[in-house]
C-alpha cells in the first residue's frame, strides 16, 4: 500500500500544475489575451503569436528557459538557446536584413526631407531617457527602456543586450512589440488631437520617379556615412542596407527572396518565442516591469506627437504642401505607422492618398532609431 501511495505522490508531483504559482496563472491568462488579440483582432499576428506562445510555454513549463549552468545534465531549455542569440545580438540584425529586403526606400530618396520627420520622432526616446533616469533607473537601463519610443522591437532587444541590461530585456521587448502591434489604436487619437481637419485634408503632390541607380547607391552611401560617424550601428544599419541592396540591385533575386521570406520568418519565430519566454511570472510580475511598460508608452506617444508637430512646422514652412499626418510615421514600425497615416488621412478626405509619402518618414524612423541606439552605445563606450 505504501508503494502505491508513493507512486501516486510521485506521479502527482510530475504534473505541471503541482509546481505552478498564482503568478504563473496570471501570465498564462495574459498570454491567452495576446493570442486572442493576434488571432481574433489581427493585431500584428506575426509578432504577437510567437511572443504570446513563448509566454504561455515558460509559465506552463519554466524549465524551457533553463540555463545550461543551472541544469544537472549540462543541457539548457529549448528556448534558452534561442534567447542566447538575442543576447549575442544576432537575431535583431537579421530582422533588419529582412526589413531592408522587403522595403522600398524610394519614397525617402524622392523626398529627403522625410529624414527630418524620422529624426523628430526620436524626441520621445531622449525625453524618456531623462525621465527614466529621474525615477531611478541607471543610465544604461534608461537608455535601453527609452528606445521603446521608436516602436522598434529588434533595436530595443539589441540595445538592451549590448548595454548589459538583459534583466530588463523581457519587459522591454514585450512592451516594444506590444506598442508596435497597437499602433492603429495608440496613434490616431494623438494625430487627430494635434491636427486640424483642414491639415488632415491636405493632398500632397505625387513623388518623383526614383531611378534604379539612386536606389542602388542609397544603401551604400547611407552605410558609409552612418557607420563612419557611429561605428557601433554597423550591425543594424549594415544589415538593413544590405537587405535593401539585395532588393534594388536586381542581380541577386534569390538572396532578396530568402532574406525577406524564409530567413525573416525563421528569425521572427526564434526571436518572438524567446522574447515571450523571458516573461516568467518571477521575472515579469514586478513593479519595475510596470514602470518599463509605462515609460515605453510615454516614449511612444511623445515620439508620435513630436513627428506630427514637426510635420505641422514643415507644413507651415512649405505653405501647406506637407500633410502633418505623415510625421506620425517617423516611428520605425514599418509599415504599420505609414498605413495609419493613410487611414487617418482618408477619414478626413476619402480621396486622399498619403501611404507613399508616409513611407519616407517611416523608413527614416528605422534608420533614426538605429542611430539613436548607436548614440547611446557611443555615450557608454559600448561597441
Amino acid at each position: 500500500m505504501e508503494y502505491v501511495i508513493n507512486t501516486l505522490n510521485n506521479l502527482v508531483e510530475q504534473f505541471g500544475f503541482y509546481h505552478l504559482k498564482l503568478g504563473n496563472y496570471i501570465m498564462i491568462l495574459v498570454a491567452l489575451l495576446f493570442l486572442y488579440l493576434a488571432i481574433a483582432k489581427d493585431y500584428e499576428p506575426l509578432l504577437l503569436i510567437p511572443i504570446s506562445f513563448g509566454m504561455l510555454l515558460v509559465n506552463l513549463f519554466p524549465d524551457i528557459m533553463m540555463s545550461i549552468n543551472n541544469s544537472d545534465n549540462g543541457i539548457g531549455g529549448l528556448l534558452r538557446y534561442f534567447y542566447i542569440l538575442d543576447e549575442w545580438g544576432i537575431l535583431p540584425p537579421l530582422i533588419f536584413l529582412g526589413v531592408g529586403a522587403m522595403t522600398d526606400f524610394g519614397p525617402l530618396i524622392a523626398n529627403p526631407s522625410s529624414f527630418l520627420l524620422g529624426a523628430a520622432a526620436q524626441f520621445g526616446v531622449f525625453f524618456t531617457y531623462i525621465v527614466a533616469n529621474i525615477i531611478g533607473f541607471s543610465d544604461k537601463a534608461a537608455a535601453a527602456i527609452s528606445i521603446i519610443g521608436g516602436a522598434d522591437g529588434p533595436t530595443s532587444i539589441y540595445l538592451a543586450g549590448k548595454l548589459g541590461e538583459t534583466k530588463y530585456l523581457g519587459a522591454i521587448a514585450v512592451a516594444a512589440y506590444s506598442y508596435m502591434s497597437l499602433v492603429p489604436i495608440i496613434q490616431p487619437p494623438i494625430m487627430k488631437l494635434l491636427t486640424t481637419k483642414k491639415e488632415r485634408e491636405i493632398k500632397m503632390v505625387q513623388l518623383r520617379q526614383v531611378s534604379r541607380l539612386e536606389k542602388i547607391l542609397f544603401p551604400i552611401i547611407v552605410t558609409i556615412v552612418v557607420v563612419l560617424l557611429l561605428p557601433s550601428t554597423a550591425p543594424l544599419i549594415g544589415m538593413l542596407m544590405l537587405g535593401n541592396l539585395f532588393r534594388e540591385c536586381g542581380v541577386v533575386k534569390q538572396l532578396q527572396e530568402t532574406a525577406s521570406n524564409a530567413l525573416m520568418y525563421i528569425v521572427v519565430i526564434m526571436l518572438g518565442t524567446s522574447v515571450g519566454a523571458t516573461t516568467s511570472a518571477e521575472s515579469f510580475l514586478k513593479v519595475t516591469t510596470l514602470k518599463i511598460v509605462g515609460l515605453g508608452l510615454i516614449a511612444f506617444c511623445i515620439s508620435t506627437a513630436a513627428g506630427v508637430l514637426f510635420g505641422k512646422l514643415m507644413c507651415k514652412i512649405t505653405g501647406g504642401k506637407i500633410n502633418p499626418l505623415i510625421g506620425s510615421a517617423g516611428v520605425s514600425a514599418v509599415p504599420m505607422s505609414a498605413r495609419v497615416s493613410q487611414k487617418v488621412g482618408r477619414q478626413a478626405d476619402p480621396t486622399n492618398y498619403l501611404l507613399m509619402h508616409a513611407m519616407g518618414p517611416n523608413v527614416a524612423g528605422v534608420i533614426g532609431t538605429a542611430v539613436a541606439a548607436g548614440v547611446f552605445m557611443a555615450i557608454f563606450g559600448v561597441k
